[in-house]
């Protein structure tokens, strides 16, 4: 599959509809692994895919250019789900490979690069590449150290790198090709929930300098293609990455009985009782990546877990490690509860992780109960629920 962007401009990546995870992300709808071509007096590729996908990416150039006309390889990352088939494509075209000092680095450590002609590019720097001129914009920790995003000035094409993408498989190539908007919406923040959310604070400014641009079409690494939504989804990311929050509520819990599953419903039931949204999710049937997708702008995040050996439940162990790695925005409101049998101990945990994140703690004694809630105490975790309801950060 080859689709035409403008004149000269192509995709012509693979589309993965079956893979299922991606570093602990969970891409229940596939991913995609976009490469651009660009036809003129030097002939470039912007980026390539996993290793597995280079047969098919090179069944997609072939359709359009012998592959060994090909001059220019632009690396914009060196993750390897963007730089697992260079070594073969390097070696069949003998293209030269434009990337920054950071991801030369790093593509030395990861791949045999004897032989390869790289040139080295700074921050704004330009390529001519005949009636074109490539602009480099290094975005550092955007989600690595190396990244960087292309800009084809002549063209308007904003070639994203990670910033701007999805992991979803479709034969949809451009946002306006979705009947539904605003799933595309969600699917692009559980994205940036889950990959760019650590690094937020270095968002406006790199927004501030792709303003600048004028853009017609911004290219991202994994998903669609933007043209018709530029301007609003630069503004999402903008409000995305402000730590501004909305009134809702995400209540995360693992059970073994029951019991915590019943406090959960009943918190969440006062909660929305009181006015707020809310999200329930049992970690047993849902991923960690669609929870952190609401925990990004939530105003409250609860936790909930049995104790198990003296110590937090498994699944839920796992999800704190995940949350505190994504580091959420401080001043959060956070609520541990859970139930035990004849020692409380993983409520403790949980609020540890809280208090290492700049969440405001509430406790209250509801929060535990010894084996099974009785409705007495339900009903008092549905009162809390509609206090907590009314608390301000």
């Amino acid at each position: 599959m080859v689709v035409k962007i403008k004149d000269g401009i192509y995709w012509i990546g693979a589309i993965d509809w079956d893979v299922r995870e991606f570093h602990g992300y969970e891409t229940l709808n596939g991913s995609t692994y976009n490469v651009y071509l660009i036809r003129d007096e030097k002939n470039v590729l912007i980026d390539a895919t996993k290793g597995y996908l280079f047969q098919e990416l090179m069944l997609n150039l072939k359709s359009l250019i012998d592959p060994k006309e090909i001059d220019y390889i632009v690396v914009n990352h060196g993750e390897m789900d963007h730089t697992g088939s260079l070594e073969k494509l390097v070696k069949y075209t003998g293209a030269k490979v434009v990337t920054n000092e950071r991801c030369r680095e790093h593509l030395e450590l990861q791949y045999n690069t004897e032989g390869w002609e790289f040139i080295t590019v700074d921050d704004k720097e330009e390529l001519e590449i005949g009636s074109r001129r490539l602009k480099f914009i290094k975005t550092p920790m955007l989600h690595w150290p190396d990244n960087m995003v292309t800009y084809a000035v002549e063209d308007k094409v904003l070639f994203s790198n990670d910033a701007f993408g999805q992991h979803l498989a479709s034969s949809e190539r451009f946002d306006y090709q979705f009947k539904d908007l605003e799933l595309l919406f969600e699917e692009t923040k559980e994205y940036f929930a889950n990959i760019l959310l650590p690094y937020r604070m270095l968002v406006p400014g790199v927004l501030e300098t792709l303003k600048k641009l004028e853009i017609d079409y911004i290219c991202p690494s994994h998903g669609v293609i933007w043209k018709e939504h530029v301007g609003e989804v630069l503004e999402r990311y903008l409000e995305w990455s402000s730590d501004r929050y909305v009134n809702r509520a995400v209540i995360v819990y693992d059970t073994m009985y029951n019991s915590t599953k019943k406090m959960a419903h009943r918190i969440g039931e006062g909660l929305m009782d009181g006015g707020v949204q809310v999200k329930i999710y049992n970690l047993s049937n849902t991923p960690m990546n669609k929870i952190m997708r609401d925990i990004l702008d939530a105003k409250y995040v609860l936790i909930g877990s049995p104790t198990l050996n003296s110590n937090i439940y498994p699944s839920v162990a796992k999800f704190l490690a995940y949350m505190e790695g994504l580091k959420p925005a401080d001043k959060k409101i956070g609520v541990a509860f859970g139930s035990y049998g004849w020692m409380e101990m993983a409520t403790g945990v949980i609020k540890s992780t809280f208090e290492r994140l700049g969440f405001k703690v509430v406790e209250e004694d509801c929060l535990t109960c010894r084996f099974v809630p009785k409705e007495e105490h339900l009903s008092r975790c549905y009162e809390f629920g509609k206090r907590l309801a009314q608390m301000d950060l």
